[in-house]
């Protein structure tokens, strides 16, 4: 990790089923057991129809487009349940995993707006900033492992993802290569051991201040905290190579080894890791497939199958997926409809976000919608709802108010976690 950037900021037989998460109903508020979360961030859009919520087909291609899914449907390891045929390793773990199509809100046409809302819970609000959900993970739960922080981000670093109100103290370390690990945090051949010293000792005289200025204090917390975890330690989980070449392959390119390295990260204490599939280069437009972006959206879908299906079957393999919770999260959906050249434009109407392990009672898919995908019909999840269980799984309490400042603020935006997936 850059100091600076922290401081601004296989072949497997069927899972054997595992004792599923009971519901603490005490205040009515369902409590799961998972101890972390990898969640998988898809900039620009994931289309449910393309993928997890599957309808009729349409045509892109005729001179009178008519509006549908792209590709044909799959059956899945739970009866009833139907994905897009390029996800077939993720279907047949279905009974592991729930695609919940019912997610919804009222961001349309703004990525920044409707990515900071799915990763706050809260629309953006006077000169509030609020807290991310991993800030959240780890302001009340700390990492597992004392020996490495609590929240790490494989991607790059934006505000939606930090800390907001709760300070630097519960923000990220970030790196965007999984060949050398986060920047900083092993000294450079060019400086000797003597110079670190009395860098350090420069860097301490700065934070025995007065505490009057938070900014200064901040600085001196985060130096402390990056001093604390430089090291061969900290730095052996993000070495690749300690695993077998089979399991490297089994998870794919590079988005794959991301997912890899959150589980490495998870085995070794981490316990919220945020892994984003940014890799433009597949199509030219990520998830957001207007236009002639859309002509290679299998691409997208097949790289998330793989990544995704291999990160699930590497956890059970670890007896890691009972007790970490993967989330497969977007900013939005897209319409049925498509546009002048084959894509599609932005849906906040209905859209779906996944879970997968995390010690829940999984169904293969939660909520109802159209015949299209356009409205939701059953069972709807607001964002809030959707952070709300994701809190509930991690244990924690939803009832205590964080703090910004004297002022209290509920975990949630009035979210109420799917009780269905604790039942």
């Amino acid at each position: 990790m850059n100091r600076r950037a922290f401081v601004t900021a296989l072949g497997l037989t069927p899972f054997a089923r595992a004792v599923r998460a009971t519901p603490d109903l005490a205040g009515g508020v369902p409590r799961g057991r998972a101890e972390h979360c990898i969640f998988i961030w898809l900039g620009g859009g994931m289309g449910q129809i393309d993928t997890f919520d599957p309808k009729a087909l349409g045509d892109n291609q005729a001179t009178k487009k008519k509006p549908g899914a792209l590709y044909p449907s799959i059956e899945t390891s739970v009866p009833g349940v139907r994905v897009s045929e390029h996800l077939p390793r993720t279907a047949r773990l279905m009974e592991h995993i729930t695609a919940v199509r019912s997610v919804n809100h009222k961001v349309i046409d703004e990525h920044a707006f409707a990515t900071n809302l799915v990763h706050t819970g809260r629309m953006v609000s006077g000169n509030a900033v609020y807290p991310s959900i991993g800030s959240i993970v780890a302001h009340r739960r700390g990492a597992a492992d004392p020996a490495v922080p609590a929240y790490m981000l494989i991607g790059y670093p934006n505000v939606s993802r930090g800390p907001g109100f709760l300070g630097i103290k519960d923000g990220y370390v970030y790196l965007v290569d999984t060949e050398t690990g986060p920047a900083g945090f092993t000294r450079p051949e060019h400086l000797a051991a003597d110079q670190e010293a009395r860098r350090r000792g420069l860097l301490e005289a700065l934070g025995r201040g007065d505490g009057s200025n938070a900014a200064v204090a901040d600085y001196a917390e985060a130096q402390r905290e990056a001093f604390r975890l430089a090291g061969p330690e900290f730095m052996r989980h993000f070495d690749l190579t300690r695993e077998p070449a089979e399991i490297r392959r089994s998870y794919g390119g590079e988005f794959g080894q991301r997912c890899l390295l959150a589980r490495r990260l998870v085995q070794g204490g981490v316990r919220f890791v945020e892994v984003s599939h940014n890799l433009n280069f597949i199509n030219g437009a990520g998830w957001d497939v207007h236009n002639d972006g859309i002509r290679n959206q299998h691409g997208l879908i097949r790289e998330l199958d793989h990544a995704f299906a291999g990160l699930t079957e590497d956890l059970a393999r670890h007896r890691l997926l009972e007790k970490t919770l993967v989330v497969i999260a977007t900013e939005f959906g897209r319409p049925p409809e498509f546009d002048a050249r084959g894509g599609r434009g932005h849906q906040g109407t209905a859209f779906t976000m996944v879970l997968a392990g995390g010690g829940l009672r999984h169904r293969g898919a939660h909520g109802v919608t159209d015949g299209l995908s356009k409205k939701v019909e059953a069972d709807p999840v607001s964002v809030p709802d959707f952070h709300a269980t994701i809190l509930a799984a991690l244990q924690v309490d939803l009832s205590s108010d964080l703090l910004d400042g004297a002022r209290p603020v509920p975990v949630t935006d009035g979210g109420k976690p799917v009780a269905a997936l604790f039942s």
